[in-house]
C-alpha cells in the first residue's frame, strides 16, 4: 500500500533567492515558493480606473505570469495552510492581498495567514511563524490609492505628450518633481555669473618650522577680498610689521556617531564613498538580505533594506555591545546605548539597515562575498557597529598672530579619543585626522618668508548626482524608501536625464517635457503639493483617511487642467528635427535628424512611405572602418557598437570619440575618472593613452 503524503504549510515568498534561504531554515514540514514579485496589477492596454464607481481598480494576472499564480494555487491545494511571507511594505502586503484572494477562490477553506520578518535568519523567520496575522487592509489601501492615482495621472500626461511631442513618451507623478529638479539646476548653472573673490595666506617661519597662516581681519573686522586691489591693500599695512602671536585658544569638542543607515542615508553613503548609483546599491543589499551562500549554507547578512526608521532592537543593541566590549575593550562601550531619534515622516515598519549578526566582520565573510558585495558589507558593518560606540573628543587649537592691523590664524587639532572613529575606515568624512600642531607662547615673534594671494572665481551649484537627488526627495518629503532608486531610473530610461559620470543631467528632451508639465499642470510639480500626497498615502495606511477620499479631492481639478492643457499647448513635434546633408540610400529623400526615446538618430523625411533610419555617427570603428552608433542591450542598457555587425563584432560600454588617439590614431572613449573628472582614454591595449577632459 503505497505511503500517503504529509501535508506541508506552504510558505510564499517574492524572490526565489529568499526562498532558498528559509526552505533551508524551515526544513520538512514547509515548502517555500516564489511569487517573483507582482501577480496582479492593473493592464497596461487602458486606463481600468472606474472613475464613476469610487475609483475601483480593475485587476488582471499579468501576462505571462499566469503560469506561476497557478502553481501557487496548486500547490496550496495541496498544502494545510499557507504564510503569505512578502515584504512587509506596502507593495508587499499587495502582493500577500492580491496572491491569497486567487488561492481562497479555489479553495475557500484553506487558512491564510500573513507572516512579516525583517531580517532572514533563523530565529527571525520562526518568531514570524509562531506570530502570524491578517492581512493589513490599510496598508493595502494606500497601495492602492498610490496605485490607482499613479495610474490616472500617467494615463493622462502620456497621451498628451505623444500628441504634443512625440509618441512614447510618458509622465509619472513623482518623477515629475525629479526631474523638475534637475531642469531647474541646469538652469541655475547655466545663468550663473561667476564672481571674483580671492584668498590670502603668509608663509611664515617659527623655531626653524615653516607654516601658513590664513588672513582673517583687517583693522578688527571682517574684510572680503572682492579684488586684487583689496590684496594690495591689506600687504601694504603688513610692509615692515611684525608677526607677533596674540592670543592662542584651545577648545575640547565632541563628535557624536550618526544613526544607523536608512535607505536613503545607505544610498547617499554607498554613492559618496562607493561611488554606486542608487539602483546598484540597491540590486546589491537585496542580495546581502536574500542571503549568501557562506560555507554552503544560504544566510541573510543585512536586515531590510528599505526602510526610514533609525530604531534598532534591544537583542540587536545588546549584541552590538558585546562585539564592542571583546574586540576594542571597556572604554569603547558607553555606558548606556546610544539613542537616535526617529523623524515624525518615518512609517517605522522596520529597524535601521544593519548586520544581522554583528560578529560576521566583512573580514571573515571577505571570501564568500563578490567584491561589490564586501563593500556595501563592510560600508554597513562599520557605521552600524560605530553608532553604538561613544563620541570622540577633539582638541582644537587656534593661534591668532598680528601684523599691523592684519589678523591671521592658525589652526590645529588633535584626537584625544577616537571613540567611534575607531571601527571606521570606509567613511573617511566621519574620520578625523590630527593635525600637526606647532608651540607657540603668547609674545612669539615669527618670521616673514613670503605672501600667497591666490585669485578664485565662484562655481555654480553642482549638479544632481543619486546621492543628491535622494536627499533633496527624503528632506521635501517625497517618495519613500522603495521608490527612491526606481524615480531616478525611471527618468534615465525615458532618456528625460543622462549620467554623466556621477552627475544627472537633463537631456532637450527632458527639458522640453518639464517645461510642458510644470508650466500646464503646476500641482503635479509642487513639492508641498506632492509631500502632502505621501502624507495622506501614510493616512490611509493609519486608517485616518478612506483611500479613495484623496482621488475624489484630486480627479475633477486634474481633470479640468488636462482639458484646458490639450486645449492650449501647441504641437511641437517636429520641434528637435534638424535636416542633414545625408540623402537615404533607398528613395534618395533628404534624411533628418530626429529625437526618439533613446537619444537622437537619422530618419527619412519620406515616412511613413520609406522607414530607412540609421544611428548616428559617434567615430569610425577602428576594426572595419564603419560607423560606430549607440546602441541598446536587451535588457536596456546602452552600449557603442559598429553599425556592420554582424560582420563587424567591435562594442564599446564607453562614449567613443571622434578625435583619433594621438599617439597611435586608435579610437578613444570617453570614462568616467577618480574624483569626478572625466578622462579620454585610447581603447589601443599597447596604447591606452589617457588625458583628462577639461569641463567646459
Amino acid at each position: 500500500m503505497a505511503e500517503k503524503k504529509v501535508k506541508k504549510t506552504l510558505v510564499i515568498v517574492e524572490s526565489p533567492t529568499k526562498a532558498k534561504t528559509i526552505n533551508r531554515y524551515l526544513g520538512n514540514d514547509y515548502i517555500v515558493k516564489s511569487s517573483m514579485g507582482h501577480l496582479i496589477d492593473l493592464p497596461k492596454s487602458r486606463l481600468a480606473i472606474d472613475i464613476e464607481n469610487g475609483f475601483e481598480p480593475e485587476y488582471i494576472t499579468i501576462r505571462g505570469l499566469a503560469k506561476i499564480l497557478n502553481d501557487l494555487k496548486r500547490e496550496a491545494k495541496k498544502s494545510t495552510a499557507v504564510l503569505l511571507a512578502a515584504d512587509d511594505d506596502r507593495e508587499g502586503e499587495s502582493i500577500a492581498w492580491h496572491i491569497g484572494n486567487s488561492i481562497k477562490k479555489v479553495n475557500p477553506n484553506i487558512p491564510i495567514q500573513r507572516i512579516v520578518f525583517h531580517e532572514i535568519t533563523k530565529e527571525a523567520i520562526y518568531e514570524a511563524i509562531e506570530n502570524p496575522r491578517d492581512i493589513n487592509i490599510a496598508k493595502v489601501n494606500a497601495q492602492k490609492a498610490r496605485r490607482v492615482l499613479d495610474r490616472i495621472v500617467g494615463y493622462s500626461l502620456s497621451p498628451l505628450l505623444w500628441e504634443k511631442i512625440k509618441r512614447g513618451l510618458s509622465a509619472g507623478r513623482v518623477q515629475s518633481i525629479a526631474l523638475l529638479l534637475i531642469c531647474n539646476r541646469e538652469e541655475e548653472i547655466e545663468a550663473f555669473v561667476p564672481e571674483e573673490y580671492w584668498t590670502f595666506e603668509v608663509f611664515l617661519n617659527h623655531n626653524q618650522k615653516e607654516f601658513a597662516a590664513q588672513f582673517q581681519k583687517f583693522n578688527g573686522e571682517k574684510f572680503e577680498l572682492k579684488r586684487k586691489e583689496d590684496v594690495d591693500t591689506v600687504i601694504a599695512e603688513l610692509e615692515n610689521k611684525e608677526y607677533k602671536v596674540a592670543n592662542i585658544e584651545i577648545k575640547e569638542r565632541v563628535r557624536n556617531p550618526q544613526a544607523p543607515y536608512t535607505t536613503s542615508k545607505l544610498q547617499q553613503a554607498a554613492s559618496s564613498i562607493l561611488g554606486y548609483n542608487s539602483s546598484k546599491t540597491m540590486q546589491i543589499a537585496q542580495s546581502l538580505y536574500e542571503g549568501v551562500d557562506i560555507a554552503g549554507d544560504s544566510t541573510g547578512l543585512i536586515t531590510y533594506m528599505r526602510t526610514d526608521s533609525v530604531r534598532i532592537s534591544p537583542l540587536a543593541q545588546e549584541q552590538a555591545r558585546e562585539f564592542i566590549k571583546a574586540t576594542y575593550g571597556e572604554k569603547y562601550l558607553p555606558e548606556t546605548p546610544p539613542t537616535y531619534s526617529v523623524k515624525k515622516s518615518a512609517q517605522d515598519a522596520h529597524e535601521a539597515i544593519r548586520p544581522t549578526n554583528v560578529f560576521f566582520s566583512p573580514d571573515k565573510l571577505k571570501q564568500y562575498l563578490k567584491a561589490d558585495q564586501y563593500k556595501l558589507y563592510k560600508l554597513i558593518w562599520e557605521h552600524y557597529v560605530a553608532s553604538q560606540m561613544p563620541q570622540a573628543k577633539i582638541e582644537t587649537n587656534r593661534v591668532i598672530i598680528n601684523a599691523g592691523a592684519v589678523e591671521f590664524s592658525v589652526s590645529s587639532s588633535k584626537v584625544k579619543f577616537d571613540g567611534f572613529m575607531k571601527a571606521l575606515t570606509m567613511d573617511k568624512e566621519d574620520k578625523e585626522k590630527s593635525s600637526k600642531a606647532l608651540n607657540f607662547e603668547i609674545g612669539d615673534l615669527c618670521d616673514f618668508v613670503e605672501y600667497n594671494p591666490q585669485q578664485h572665481f565662484t562655481q555654480p551649484p553642482p549638479r544632481y548626482n543619486d546621492a543628491s537627488v535622494v536627499k533633496v526627495l527624503e528632506e521635501s518629503g517625497i517618495g519613500r524608501p522603495s521608490t527612491y532608486a526606481p524615480i531616478i531610473r525611471t527618468i534615465i530610461s525615458r532618456h528625460y536625464v543622462q549620467r554623466k559620470g556621477k552627475q544627472i543631467i537633463p537631456t532637450e528632451l527632458g527639458k522640453l517635457v518639464n517645461e510642458l508639465i510644470s508650466e500646464n499642470f503646476p500641482n503635479l510639480v509642487n513639492i508641498n503639493f506632492t509631500a502632502e500626497m505621501e502624507n495622506n498615502l501614510d493616512k490611509i495606511e493609519e486608517e485616518d483617511l478612506e483611500w479613495n477620499k484623496i482621488l475624489s479631492d484630486f480627479y475633477p481639478t486634474f481633470q479640468k487642467t488636462l482639458e484646458e492643457a490639450k486645449e492650449r499647448i501647441e504641437n511641437m513635434k517636429d520641434f528637435f528635427d534638424e535636416e542633414t546633408d545625408l540623402v537615404c540610400e533607398k528613395c534618395g529623400k533628404k534624411m533628418i535628424k530626429k529625437l526618439g526615446r533613446f537619444g537622437y538618430f537619422i530618419a527619412c523625411s519620406g515616412f511613413p512611405e520609406c522607414r530607412n533610419t540609421q544611428g548616428i555617427s559617434l567615430a569610425q570603428c577602428p576594426k572595419c572602418g564603419g560607423d560606430i552608433t549607440l546602441k541598446r542591450s536587451k535588457r536596456g542598457r546602452e552600449f557603442y557598437g559598429c553599425s556592420k555587425y554582424p560582420n563587424c563584432d567591435f562594442v564599446s560600454w564607453d562614449k567613443p570619440l571622434k578625435d583619433p588617439c594621438p599617439k597611435c590614431g586608435w579610437i578613444m572613449v570617453e570614462k568616467a575618472g577618480k574624483n569626478k573628472t572625466a578622462t579620454k582614454t585610447c581603447l589601443n591595449k599597447e596604447c591606452e593613452h589617457t588625458e583628462n577632459i577639461e569641463e567646459n
